[in-house]
């Protein structure tokens, strides 16, 4: 299972989510989404939409689904001064 099928999986588990009503929500048919549940990573495009789409119905599930798939890319720690 892929980084973001997992993360996917997680947060819809996690925040009651169902496949269905992020497939509505999305526009795109049921079977898309349960791909993606059962382990097919989505495509970027795809990521970009579930992020989208996850914020309007959960913002928290959006920031988790996020979090889980980049991890700790960027530091949110400001960078020290050289003063």
């Amino acid at each position: 299972m892929g980084r973001a099928s997992q993360a996917l999986k997680t947060v819809l588990e996690t925040y009651e989510i169902s496949q269905n009503r992020l497939a509505v929500t999305m526009q795109i048919s049921r079977a898309n989404v349960g791909r993606w549940f059962h382990g097919l990573d989505p495509s970027a495009e795809n990521i970009a939409e579930i992020t989208k789409v996850l914020n309007q119905l959960n913002p928290e599930a959006a920031q988790v689904f996020v979090q889980q798939y980049l991890g700790n890319l960027i530091s949110v720690d400001p960078p020290e001064s050289d003063s």
